[in-house]
């Protein structure tokens, strides 16, 4: 049981560092030009300096909708990190982890709406670059999809023993 509880604590460390990394960098869609590879991001374009991610008036309000459920996906998934700490040490044996697994579903239903809106606004456009395709941000982004689902349900089922 020990070892089940620790690879979920190193699972979920991990799920944290990687929300990070890809909210953060700004490589979610990279392309290639003239002068290099261009990478965008949610935040920034870089070729070779980085400048103000150019964005249609129409677009816009979506770009701001992908940054908020970021970084609520990554406020959601601290907040669980603690709540699991805080119920290793308090909760009764025989209980489960059910407030954890709740917050860390919302984690992943805030991932799932960012970057299902992120891939229908966004993918493939690359300003001034030919072909486009995904960054590593927006793979990582997938990942912590997919880890933070996982490891929400197996809160839910976990028992403190």
């Amino acid at each position: 049981m020990l070892v089940l509880l620790a690879g979920i604590f190193v699972v979920h460390i991990a799920t944290v560092i990687m929300l990070f990394v890809s909210t953060i960098a700004n490589v979610w869609m990279v392309g290639s030009s003239n002068f290099g590879t261009i990478s965008t991001g949610l935040w920034l374009l870089c070729n070779k300096t980085c400048s103000q991610l150019p964005v249609s008036s129409q677009d816009e309000a979506s770009l701001k909708a992908v940054q908020a459920f970021m970084i609520l996906s990554i406020i959601f998934s601290v907040v669980a990190l603690v709540l699991f700490i805080m119920q290793l040490f308090t909760l009764e044996k025989g209980k489960r982890f059910y407030m954890t697994g709740a917050v860390m579903l919302v984690c992943w239903m805030c991932i799932l709406v960012a970057v299902s809106i992120y891939t229908a606004r966004f993918t493939g456009a690359v300003v001034y670059s030919t072909n486009p395709h995904h960054g590593y941000c927006f793979i990582l982004a997938w990942i912590c999809f997919c880890f933070s689902f996982i490891i929400g349900i197996l809160y839910l089922v976990l028992r403190k023993k």
